[in-house]
């Protein structure tokens, strides 16, 4: 069993366009961000894909709406915020959710 097995929890939905602006740079932070979104209290994990033509889709979960306003504010997510918005983004909407209900195939043991 894995904590996303044991709703109710939250998903921020984070899709996204890229720009082609420092690709080197962009992968770098969003690897940091990964990291350093796995030290936070009420993590409980991410899911990400990006096709060629730059367009993503990232999930985070986290336990409740704290821990999800607690890592909008870390500093250095907030700095990568910015120049995301400066350098790497055309465009993106972010969603947050509440999971009811988690289902998956096959089951986990």
């Amino acid at each position: 069993m894995t904590q996303l097995d044991n709703p109710p929890y939250y998903a921020v939905i984070f899709t996204s366009q890229r720009t082609n602006n420092d690709r080197q740079g962009y992968l770098a932070a969003a690897e940091r961000m990964e990291d350093l979104a796995r030290e936070q209290a009420g993590f409980l994990g991410i899911e990400s894909v990006r096709d060629v033509d730059g367009f993503g889709i990232t999930v985070s979960y986290w336990t409740d709406l704290a821990a999800i306003d607690a890592w909008k504010n870390q500093v250095d997510h907030l700095g990568v915020q910015r120049l995301g918005r400066k350098e790497w983004y055309e465009s993106y909407p972010l969603q947050i959710a509440r999971v009811e209900r988690a289902v998956e195939f096959p089951p986990s043991r």
